[in-house]
């Protein structure tokens, strides 16, 4: 589960922000200045930041400032009423990956909440099992021997391992697999899933026929 850090003072609104997050599927701490939030950094590790930057204590700009200096390059998004642009430059030069300024529309947020999560996904080094994705080098191993996959098989495989023991929407391979300019098709993502099948006789890959494949692990 996506761990959220949502920094705000308006305990209504914030009340109201992380109950919309839960319901969609993260799990969020709530701090109400910025010393609250730089303790809940100091004792967990969070996925995303939501960081509102008029708060008490310490603003959202200098907190954020704070965190960049000690090489925390968690993904953050200012939450700001601001708008003023010479705040907001400060933002970003601080370390800000994105803002939405309030008040805003809730599908806008998680829209943008899900763009930072795929890309945290692609970025991560992902293990399940005896299966390890570098994905530095864009590589795959299974019990330390590489795998030779075509693009569009390391892309489908990658996915498949970032939602372990979940259904994988075929939309959802569709949107990875090809740009908006290309074709895809059900039958080139069933011959990569045989593919892999065929590289990988020792993993389970589930078909939830019409729906989507689980990467079992």
């Amino acid at each position: 589960m996506i761990r959220i850090l949502l920094l705000e003072d308006d305990l209504l609104f914030a009340e109201t922000l992380s109950d919309l997050l839960e319901e969609n599927g993260y799990e969020v701490a709530h701090a109400p200045n910025g010393q609250k939030a730089l303790d809940f950094v100091y004792a967990q590790k969070f996925d995303i930041y939501l960081l509102d930057i008029n708060v008490p204590l310490i603003n959202g700009v200098t907190l954020l400032e704070e965190l960049r200096g000690s090489d925390d390059n968690t993904p953050a998004v200012f939450l700001t009423s601001h708008k003023d642009k010479e705040m907001l430059k400060k933002g970003f030069l601080s370390g800000a990956d994105d803002y939405i300024t309030k008040p805003f529309d809730s599908d806008e947020l998680l829209l943008r909440l899900h763009s930072i999560v795929r890309r945290i996904k692609k970025d991560v080094v992902e293990s399940v099992g005896l299966l390890v994705h570098d994905a530095t080098h864009k590589r795959i191993f299974y019990d330390t021997h590489e795998l030779e996959l075509s693009k569009k098989e390391y892309q489908l495989l990658v996915l498949l391992m970032c939602h372990a023991d979940n259904l994988v929407p075929k939309e959802l391979i569709m949107e990875e697999l090809w740009s908006a300019g290309e074709s895809g098709s059900e039958g080139a993502i069933r011959v990569y899933i045989n593919r892999i099948k065929q590289l990988l006789p020792q993993i389970k890959i589930e078909n939830i026929r019409g729906v989507g494949y689980k990467l079992v692990s």
